[in-house]
């Protein structure tokens, strides 16, 4: 599972599950571009750490969901770093609430954010990807996009709209020799996860046959496998890292 000489880009790096895949690639050989928004510090500790571990990385800010902000960034690293090779689309946000009383507002970020800024980020990617006729693309979807939750209907239609545009895309560029894949993880131990009240976290493993929260590695080896040379031949598919929850 080699990346050397090759270029990624992980939105949404700066922290949790974006980090650990930002140092999981970088460990393979990539040179590493961590997407941030707000987070420039988050961002700066995820690329010391590569760096420390004698890998590369660089740290990159822009908003997902505005496309020209997108395509300039895109196009920055490209005269940069020579190409784009990986693109991981884990940006994402949560604005909960019950639908009744759901803002109209909050479901407009969270769509922005978490669907149309895979779009548009992988639009850009592939730009570069076509012309060197290979590309990887994973995007983070989330068990909610299959199994649903109350509160987060927004959360949950995003995430499942990432699935239909992962199938798609899967079959728009194949003959590119670019595969796009999806990673839905269940309940991780993220900041996120963290908040959860030690009830609400024991009544959700009982719903998780092993019992147990993830790890944000489990996720990021999920990813560093669809975009090796081991997952060459997978694409349109979903892994699911979620300790059985939802099968």
């Amino acid at each position: 599972m080699n990346l050397a000489g090759k270029v990624a880009v992980v939105t949404g790096g700066s922290r949790g599950i974006g980090r650990a895949i930002c140092i999981r690639l970088a460990s393979m050989g990539a040179l590493v571009y961590v997407n941030y928004v707000s987070r420039s510090t988050a961002a700066e500790e995820t690329a010391a750490i590569i760096r420390q571990a004698a890998g590369r990385a660089e740290i990159i800010g822009f908003d997902v969901a505005d496309g020209t902000s997108v395509q300039n960034t895109f196009k920055k690293i490209v005269s940069e770093a020579g190409s784009v090779d990986i693109l991981v689309n884990n940006a994402g946000i949560t604005r909960d609430g019950l639908m009744a009383r759901m803002k109209e507002d909050d479901w407009n970020v969270v769509i922005d954010t978490n669907l149309k800024g895979a779009f548009l980020c992988a639009k850009a990617a592939t730009r570069e990807m076509m012309k060197k006729k290979w590309g990887r693309i994973v995007n983070i979807s989330s068990v909610s996009g299959f199994a649903g939750n109350p509160g987060q209907v927004n959360y949950a239609a995003a995430k499942a709209g990432m699935i239909g545009l992962t199938k798609a895309m899967a079959r728009e560029y194949a003959s590119r020799n670019i595969t796009v894949n999806s990673v839905a993880p269940g309940y991780i131990e993220t900041e996120m996860t963290e908040l959860l009240s030690l009830e609400a976290r024991e009544q959700i493993k009982k719903e998780i046959i092993l019992a147990s929260f993830g790890k944000v590695e489990d996720v990021a080896g999920a990813v560093a496998y669809l975009v090796s040379d081991d997952g060459r031949y997978i694409t349109g598919q979903t892994l699911h890292v979620n300790g059985g929850m939802y099968m």
